[in-house]
């Protein structure tokens, strides 16, 4: 899937300069426990997370993983979001929960990490 899907079905507005627009997204990983960020994530995977800090981008990075949803309308810090741009990981914030989002990029076509 498309950045651009992944945006539209989630009325998402982008915070970061840097855009991975160019890349494929085949997997969704939906938590706010960065360990399992670890351990469930693929490559080509977006984050579903509430969890705004900069522990969600350094993870983010080390999974490999270029988009990273906050949900609920949580805005992260300054330092959050030059982090991101830094490490290239595009920033987006939708305003529904955790379930909904996940519900919206499963009806859109994306599916859940492999476990």
């Amino acid at each position: 899937m498309r950045l651009e899907k992944i945006i539209q079905s989630l009325d998402a507005v982008v915070i970061t300069k840097f855009m991975a627009d160019s890349e494929e997204i085949d997997w969704a990983c939906a938590t706010d426990l960065m360990s399992e960020v670890l351990y469930y994530s693929r490559d080509s995977s977006v984050l579903i997370t509430g969890l705004t800090k900069q522990q969600a981008i350094r993870t983010a990075d080390i999974a490999d993983i270029r988009v990273v949803v906050f949900t609920r309308g949580k805005e992260p810090d300054t330092s959050t979001v030059e982090l991101a741009n830094d490490k290239k990981v595009t920033l987006l914030i939708t305003p529904y929960s955790m379930f909904t989002a996940c519900g919206r990029l499963y009806e859109a076509g994306l599916r859940c990490c492999p476990e």
